[in-house]
Order: C-alpha cells, then sequence, then structure tokens
C-alpha cells in the first residue's frame, strides 16, 4: 500500500525552497518518543550520547552512540528511549521535575535528525542513475539496512559523511545547500558500494502493511473515541488476529499507541500554547481531567504543570 497526501504526517519537513528540515533531538528530556509515522522524505539519524530503540517497518533495533540510520520514504517507524532510561527519568521527574538529567543518572539518547526530500538526490531528472539507483530505493524495491553499525564495511567512511552532512544543514545557507546535495549522493553511493543496500524484489511488510490503514486511521484521527473493534474492522480483520499483528508490528498494543499519540500532542501544546490544561485534555481526547493527568504522569513522569513550568524555564 503506498499511503496518500490525505494520511501522510502533517508536520511539513520540506519546501520546494528548503527541501529539507534539521532536529536536534534529546530523549527523553525533550519528547517522551516519537511515535510510530511515515513521511515522503527520507529521514538521515546520526546518534551522539546514549541508546534508543527503534522500530522501522517490521524491524525492530537498538542503536547506540556513533550509530547511523537511514529511513526510506514512505516506512513506518517509531522511536523510543530504552526502558531503563524512561524508568530513571520517570522516577526522578516525580520527585518535581527538576533536577538535571546528569544528576537523575539518566543517559539520555541525543541523536540529529536530517528529514530531506528525494528531490535532494535528484529525484525529478530522469538520467539512468537517477532511475536506476535512487527512484528504486524511493519505491521501496532497493532498501537499506536501515541501521548502519560501528562494524559495518564502510562506517569510517559513512561517518564521516554524516559529520559532513549535518555540519551542512547548522550552516542553513544556499552554498551549503550546494554541498549538502553531493554529500548525500556520497552517502547512497557508499552504502551500494559497501553492500549496506538491500535488493529486495516482491517482498512485503507483512504485519506492518496489514496495520498501516489503522495506523494511518489513529494518526488522524487519535482525538476521537476509538476502539479496537473499530480498528480492527478497518483493516478486515478478527480483534484478536489484529490485536497480535499490530502488536507485533508497533512493539505496543493499539490502546497504548493511541494513548501515547495524545499525550505527544499534549506535550506539543503545553510547550507552545497557553491554553487550560484542561482545555488541552479534552482537545487531544480526554473526556477526563483526572485520567488525563493520570496517564501523562505514568509516561512522561511529572504532570502537566510541571511539565509546562519545565520547558518554559529550559
Amino acid at each position: 500500500m503506498t499511503p496518500n497526501r490525505e494520511t501522510q504526517e502533517k508536520r511539513q519537513h520540506s519546501t520546494t525552497w528548503i527541501p529539507y528540515s534539521y532536529y536536534e533531538c534529546r530523549l527523553p528530556e525533550w519528547f517522551v518518543n516519537v511515535p510510530m509515522h511515515w513521511h515522503g522524505e527520507f529521514e538521515l539519524i546520526y546518534i551522539l550520547h546514549g541508546r534508543g530503540e527503534f522500530i522501522c517497518g517490521s524491524r525492530k533495533l537498538e542503536a547506540g552512540e556513533g550509530e547511523l540510520l537511514l529511513i526510506p520514504p514512505n516506512m513506518l517507524h517509531a522511536t523510543y528511549p530504552c526502558r531503563e532510561q524512561i524508568a530513571v527519568f520517570t522516577e526522578k521527574e516525580q520527585e518535581g521535575c527538576g533536577g538535571s538529567s546528569s544528576k537523575a543518572g539518566l543517559v539520555p539518547m541525543v541523536y540529529d535528525a536530517l528529514v530531506f526530500s528525494p528531490v535532494m538526490l535528484g529525484a525529478g531528472s530522469g538520467d539512468r542513475c537517477t532511475n536506476e539507483c535512487i527512484r528504486p530505493v524511493i519505491k521501496g524495491n532497493i532498501r537499506t539496512n536501515v541501521c548502519i553499525r560501528r562494524d559495518a564495511a564502510a562506517y569510517e567512511e559513512l561517518k564521516a559523511l554524516a559529520e559532513r552532512i549535518f555540519s551542512c544543514v547548522r550552516d542553513n545557507s544556499a552554498r551549503s545547500d550546494l554541498l549538502l546535495k553531493s554529500e548525500l549522493l556520497r552517502l547512497i553511493w557508499t552504502l551500494e558500494e559497501s553492500g549496506e543496500i538491500l535488493f529486495e524484489k516482491g517482498g512485503t511488510e507483512g504485519e506492518t502493511e496489514a496495520v498501516r490503514p489503522a495506523l494511518e486511521y489513529m494518526a488522524l484521527n487519535f482525538r476521537e473515541d476509538i476502539t479496537v473493534e473499530q480498528l480492527a474492522g478497518l483493516v478486515h480483520l478478527s480483534e484478536s488476529h489484529f490485536m497480535r499483528c499490530f502488536r507485533k508490528a508497533v512493539g505496543i498494543g493499539a490502546i497504548e499507541h493511541l494513548t501515547q499519540l495524545r499525550i505527544q500532542a499534549a506535550c506539543e501544546a503545553l510547550s507552545d500554547g497557553t491554553e487550560q490544561i484542561a482545555d488541552i485534555a479534552f482537545a487531544c481526547g480526554y473526556s477526563n481531567l483526572s485520567n488525563f493527568n493520570r496517564q501523562f504522569l505514568k509516561r512522561v513522569g511529572c504532570s502537566p504543570k510541571e511539565y509546562r513550568k519545565r520547558n518554559r524555564e529550559t
């Protein structure tokens, strides 16, 4: 199944003028997790510190300091802090959300992320290079190993490329974009040359593709009342089979994923706006403020009020 524009992630990562976005990320300090989602751009992740858990299509993996991930367009993916990190974070944040991560003993996952349009790789061209090497990656006929480990054949070269790529995006100039394009193309060439590109014809993502319509529906409608029965009907599966497929594909149950979407939206609203907490709770799908506060504390480690205060002080 190829996602359409109506189900694409709402955030715009690229424009015609600047066809990429750069993000500095710290999990779980700046945001609790990155729930399952997809977008039409590539995403390059370079882990600077700590470890995290990733779900990329049907693959679940851990990655740590110095390792790279290249996520192709339209692949469902999610990012979580390691369980021991969130456990320490929750314990300390319940004491008041005021301690530093170093004092708390927490080792957050710090990483750079570049979400870039395929046009950065010349996707609009009709030459043989684009047709044979770039478009198959975009369409999913060829895909990367996703995670480039430290023991990969060309790791040192790939790491150096990643450092130059993120140096370009931090500079944020038209001249740097010129170098950025060449470095991204060299990244793809190096992956192919080193054997880190997998050729897969006719393969499927199994459970991930089976539940994709449900994930897309939840991403758009998480503020509404959604039941497992409704989601199972959407993908034409029995409830029990749907729940097994969903947990295998996403790593958590459907109701937990729905809760994560709501809490993530609440975190963004608390950080960016001045709305009353009760209004934010209701806007994120909670009809009961006490339940919202309880679910927020369980997953974030502090109350919504404390979370807002902490983010305004940073």
